[in-house]
């Protein structure tokens, strides 16, 4: 929770994906709340009611879930939502300036986007989510450490070069010194 909320408000990105990680500890901790504790909460040093700030946040990540029927897969609506929101956000900058640097970017990612969805076997919900579960993907193989080969590196490199345009981006607009 105090994680989520500084990612929040500094980079999107790094909240969705952050956000993607609190889902699967939820499920790899099969909903129970002793072994969050044990796994998760001890390893912030914060004072009792700030811990039980967090203990509340995550029971309520949980409820979403089980309401939302993400607790084996997914994510909830307020992360979906936000994707939703990015693409949006994708499509007008593509749209208001293709001879950006943003566009410049998206042109390098694109080949890489169609690539992964047709090893994924299927399409995604759109273009961000698909570098965002491409990304998260990554970080889930590096925290196996497992070997990565160059040329996933390479396009995952073109991915994270979007996401951090666009994230700057959302960020103009929140803020209000951009309408994109």
């Amino acid at each position: 929770m105090i994680i989520a909320r500084e990612k929040r408000k500094q980079n999107i990105v790094e909240y969705l994906l952050y956000m993607f990680q609190v889902e699967d500890t939820i499920r790899a901790c099969k909903f129970n709340m002793d072994l969050l504790e044990e796994k998760v909460f001890t390893q912030y040093k914060v004072s009792g009611s700030k811990q039980q700030e967090i203990r509340d946040w995550y029971a309520d990540m949980m409820v979403m879930m089980h309401e939302e029927n993400t607790r084996y897969v997914g994510h909830i609506s307020l992360l979906t939502g936000l994707i939703k929101e990015l693409n949006d956000l994708h499509k007008r900058l593509l749209l208001n300036d293709p001879g950006s640097a943003y566009a410049d970017q998206y042109r390098l990612a694109k080949p890489n986007i169609i690539s992964f969805e047709q090893k994924l076997g299927r399409q995604s919900v759109n273009e961000v989510d698909t570098c965002l579960n491409a990304l998260y993907a990554l970080l889930l193989l590096k925290l196996q450490r497992k070997e990565v080969s160059a040329d996933t590196l390479e396009a995952m490199q073109t991915f994270s070069k979007l996401l951090a345009m666009l994230a700057e981006a959302f960020k103009r607009v929140e803020e209000g010194t951009s309408e994109a």
